[in-house]
């Protein structure tokens, strides 16, 4: 039997009682991930043997294919103990969605392997040039979320012709083609020094004059050029990977909202009853626990109804991708809020390191700061709820 048909056999069903049961171990490495900038063994092998990194690879090379609801739980249960092992698997999850749009020989090369993991960073103005066979690239990018546990890397990049002249796609704007290279390829670049998320090492990375082969390029601009089928690739890849981020959100504020209420049971400050029998606190967690329930529950239904009304060849249209780019905006702006909150009200318990709070803190105004957070969203999913999307550009 094959690795791909061998990991489809013992795939297990339950991603998100996975997530959960590695919650013990999580929480034991989460300093330890904090200083070395990276998943430590042998968590980063339960993490592989528990498929997580698997969650929205294609069935076709050995993936499990789960529905983004339930995704979007698992990624929740592992940031509740470790926001940036969330990440690190979401954004490990959303580069697997390149696996659709690259030849397949490409895909079972990199997939095959129990551990096939892509990081790659953002798009941004470097050019690749077109040779016999495939591409030659050089140029740096940074933000490469889990690029220390990953083994290949990913340059994305428009595509220079041998006549000088750029790669257009069908809609006449020039190209952006992802090239992905065996990680050894590329040479790190240690700059992530920031507030919080420390340890998804989103750090840069340079290429210098690679050849990368056409079978292991593609790109995911166009959702009509998918191999794969179904409902979950009817999603864009925008809109999943702000799944995933709406899942480290939410992970992130529940943590410190059970920190919480843990604390309110003992905390008494000066001069005032227990927490816990005070009526204002008493109110407050029990709004903070139905804020971050119906932001959660308001996105799976989202998610469920695009899932049910998706074709299995035609990508969803403006008006679904809308509203899970608004569900997704809620879920992060409803966690920002419960977790700006909880921390003024834990006072000075949450000030000190090693709280409950204090990491939690500097990771979710750390994701806060990343495009997926924008207020502007609103602002477009409204344009688009109030005029349409006539010249169909929006794509989540």
């Amino acid at each position: 039997m094959s690795t791909v048909a061998t990991l489809s056999v013992t795939a297990k069903a339950d991603p998100v009682g996975r997530a959960r049961a590695l919650g013990p171990a999580l929480a034991a490495a989460a300093d330890e991930i904090e200083r070395v900038q990276e998943i430590p063994e042998p968590l980063l092998s339960q993490l592989h043997e528990a498929r997580l990194f698997r969650m929205l690879l294609p069935r076709s090379v050995g993936g499990d294919q789960v529905e983004p609801w339930i995704y979007l739980r698992a990624i929740e249960e592992l940031a509740r103990f470790d926001g940036s092992v969330g990440w690190n698997v979401f954004v490990g999850n959303s580069a697997a969605l390149i696996a659709p749009y690259i030849p397949i020989e490409g895909a079972r090369a990199i997939f095959g392997h129990p551990r096939g993991l892509i990081a790659w960073g953002p798009p941004n103005q470097h050019r690749a040039v077109a040779a016999p066979g495939g591409y030659r690239v050089t140029g740096e990018w940074h933000f490469a979320s889990g690029s220390r546990q990953a083994n290949w890397i990913g340059a994305h990049c428009h595509v220079v012709e041998p006549d000088g002249s750029l790669r257009l796609n069908r809609f006449g704007r020039p190209t952006v083609r992802t090239l992905l290279m065996p990680k050894e390829k590329s040479t790190p670049i240690r700059d992530w020094n920031t507030l919080g998320m420390r340890g998804t090492a989103s750090e840069g990375y340079s290429i210098e004059d690679v050849f990368v082969p056409e079978e292991f390029s593609g790109t995911r601009e166009d959702p009509t050029l998918r191999r794969d089928r179904g409902p979950l690739y009817a999603f864009t890849t925008q809109n999943l990977y702000a799944v995933g981020v709406a899942g480290v959100a939410l992970g992130i504020a529940r943590a410190m909202h059970e920190a919480f209420m843990a604390l309110t049971l003992d905390k008494t400050p000066r001069y005032m009853a227990r927490l816990a029998d005070n009526p204002a606190v008493q109110a407050a967690v029990a709004r903070h626990e139905a804020a971050l329930g119906s932001a959660r529950a308001w996105l799976v239904d989202i998610l469920k109804e695009c899932w049910e009304m998706a074709d299995d060849i035609e990508p969803l249209g403006s008006t679904e991708r809308a509203r899970v780019r608004l569900g997704c905006s809620q879920a992060i702006h409803c966690s920002l809020e419960v977790a700006d909150a909880v921390y003024k009200a834990a006072g000075t318990s949450a000030i000190f390191l090693g709280t409950p709070f204090e990491r939690r803190f500097r990771d979710i105004h750390t994701l806060s700061q990343q495009i997926q957070s924008r207020e502007s969203h609103f602002e477009t999913v409204g344009k688009v709820m109030l005029n349409g999307d006539p010249e169909g550009t929006f794509l989540g």
